[in-house]
């Protein structure tokens, strides 16, 4: 059964961290690009940030860019989002994602999880 499994959302203030996992099961992730997409009132569909397995090239988001690091653990197939010094913009759904490349706003990914909220308070 292809899934992907996210934890680690919560509720932090501005500045605080957090770490999200998402692991991957029933497919081979090397063949795909992983990554997270977020929901939020307003923008579309927004990957944040986004690994291409075949070279480990990672894109992110602009807004994003020397606070998020996305990595992946080979061996137990396990994706991280690290989110530093987070803000209440950050404040949204975080869905993992594999696909068959990184995709810009609007990203409909082939394989999607459930998703965990991340709550950021001012």
């Amino acid at each position: 059964q292809v899934q992907l499994v996210e934890s680690g959302g919560g509720s932090v203030q501005a500045g605080g961290s957090l770490r999200l996992s998402c692991a991957a099961s029933g497919f081979n992730v090397d063949e795909y690009a992983i990554g997270w997409i977020r929901l939020r009132p307003g923008p579309e569909r927004e990957g944040v940030a986004c690994l291409t397995t075949f070279d480990n090239s990672t894109f992110y988001l602009d807004s994003v860019k020397g606070r998020f690091t996305l990595t992946r653990d080979k061996v137990t197939n396990i994706l991280y989002l690290q989110m530093n010094n987070l803000q209440p913009d950050d404040t949204g759904d975080y869905i993992c994602a594999a696909d068959s490349v990184c995709r810009g706003p609007p990203w409909m990914p082939r394989v999607a999880g459930q998703g965990t909220r991340v709550t950021v308070s001012a």
